[in-house]
């Protein structure tokens, strides 16, 4: 999410595993996610996945309606940015705890956090309550995302992480088309509340099945003969430099005026440092190897979330399509998606693997450039649904082989720490590339992000500011197929 192969050192295997069989229907290994040493951790930690898909869709359907009742509408930004920036610390701290005792307590504590935090925000009397909620819960989804992470770095043999990663994407498909619709549904008859603290009452059942495979597989430290590493109070410290950088950030880009410049400094000058010290050497220079792989996956999630930010705006404001088929015009999307993941793990595959991911880039830029296309009245409004689906199924490809990547990078006692590293260059990315398209499209006319309008087509934002948000965003794409060849690391390292 190189244009050598892995086995022409793109992805060397540690000195100390044997070269991999040629590709075959069946992996050398033997065994799949669903056999019986893995299928009640399987089940498990896709349900996990799923809840958190189907709460990323229906609360974001839900949350004009509880910001409108809750007198907070001034407010509405920090209910998703207080959410970001607390996911931030507790990616960085799941990674040091996993890598010292094991993924099982930050994945049962982050479970926790993420049903407390939605309780909370569902019984919120003000804004500034439910907000904290989102905070509560951002908490609880970094712990849980990097958890994972460390859970199939340990419990799945290599060959069965691909498969693992593309069931992850498979659990998008569902929420992605029924969520919506069904926390509309449950807005409009039983109230807004009733999304947020229905949604809790379904962690017990994949903690129920995930937690006791991880004690029996995944618990402890990698190495349970080696000392426990202390706590690194350094990288603490940067995790909350860089969540509190980006909230000052976002605070900035609310509006345009000379007075947001004093926060945007602030906030950079907390960032840069953290992000130095968080991300591997040599990520913004696009070292070879897993600084690359890092870095990719924050250019491929960064600018494709970025720029699919303002199709069903564009849609609706310059074309005069109803938000319902603006947003229909994505669905297709989730299922493409789930097809790239899933052609990334065949074993037949492997060993084109980074050719897939420059593929799977190139298909994001374009798709990406060939949306404002619609810009021009004669041309159809279906070319961005038919970019989008081939620009999804690239991602599929790209975000699950970056993850497979980076466990295949990394040493055990390190999967951890670098898949905060990935998880911090994906988020962080994500939001500064939207809020750098957010004051592009402002800046040349077209409002406020995110900002109610009519179906009128006439009524719409000039079509140079959604220019300005799609033409940069396919540039970095394209960067990102240039990173994609550098992602295996040097002949002889």
């Amino acid at each position: 999410m190189s244009v050598l192969e892995p086995r022409d050192a793109d992805v060397a295997p540690p000195p100390s595993e044997p070269e991999p069989a040629p590709a075959a229907d069946a992996p050398a290994g033997g065994g799949s996610v669903l056999d019986r040493g893995h299928r009640a951790l399987s089940i498990g930690i896709v349900s996990v996945v799923l809840l958190i898909a189907f709460e990323a869709t229906a609360v974001g359907t839900a949350m004009p309606v509880a910001a409108r009742e809750l007198d907070g509408i001034s407010l509405y930004a920090f209910a998703f940015s207080a959410y970001f920036t607390t996911s931030l610390f507790g990616m960085v701290l799941a990674g040091q705890w996993s890598d010292r005792k094991g993924p099982l307590r930050p994945l049962a504590v982050g479970m926790s956090c993420f049903a407390a935090g939605l309780l909370l925000s569902g019984t919120a009397g003000t804004m500034w309550l439910f907000i904290l909620g989102r905070a509560v819960q951002g908490l609880g989804g970094g712990l849980v995302i990097v958890a994972l992470y460390v859970v199939i770095s340990r419990a799945y043999e290599e060959h069965l992480r691909p498969a693992i990663m593309a069931a992850f994407a498979a659990s998008w498909v569902v929420p992605s088309v029924v969520g919506p619709l069904a926390s509309g549904t449950i807005t409009e008859h039983l109230g807004w509340r009733w999304v947020f603290v229905g949604i809790p009452a379904l962690v017990v059942f994949p903690l129920a099945l995930a937690l006791p495979a991880i004690r029996r597989t995944a618990s402890g430290p990698a190495d349970p003969d080696a000392p426990v590493a202390p706590w690194d109070r350094r990288r603490i410290r940067l995790a909350l430099g860089i969540s509190a950088g980006v909230g000052l950030l976002q605070y900035a880009g609310q509006e345009l005026r000379w007075l947001s410049l004093l926060p945007a400094a602030a906030g950079a000058a907390l960032l840069v440092p953290a992000v130095r010290g968080l991300l591997p050497r040599g990520t913004y220079r696009a070292a070879r190897g897993l600084p690359s792989v890092v870095l990719l996956r924050g250019i491929a999630a960064g600018s494709f979330i970025a720029a699919e930010s303002f199709v069903p705006l564009m849609l609706v404001t310059q074309r005069g399509l109803t938000p319902t088929l603006a947003g229909l015009s994505l669905a297709v999307g989730g299922l493409t998606w789930a097809l790239g993941s899933w052609v990334q793990s065949r074993p037949r595959t492997e060993p084109y693997r980074g050719r897939l991911v420059v593929v799977g880039m190139v298909l994001v830029a374009t798709a990406i450039a060939a949306a404002p296309a619609v810009l021009i009245t004669a041309v159809p409004v279906w070319v961005v649904a038919a970019a989008w689906t081939w620009g999804c199924f690239g991602m599929g490809m790209v975000i699950a082989s970056t993850s497979v990547l980076l466990l295949k990078l990394s040493a055990p006692e390190e999967a951890g720490s670098n898949s905060a590293a990935l998880q911090i260059s994906d988020g962080l990315s994500n939001v500064l590339l939207l809020a750098a398209g957010g004051a592009a499209f402002a800046a040349l006319g077209g409002g406020a992000v995110g900002h109610a309008v009519s179906a009128d087509a006439s009524t719409g934002s000039h079509p140079a500011a959604f220019a300005a948000v799609f033409l940069p965003m396919a540039a970095v794409a394209a960067i990102g197929a240039w990173v994609a060849t550098r992602l295996g690391e040097r002949r002889g390292t």
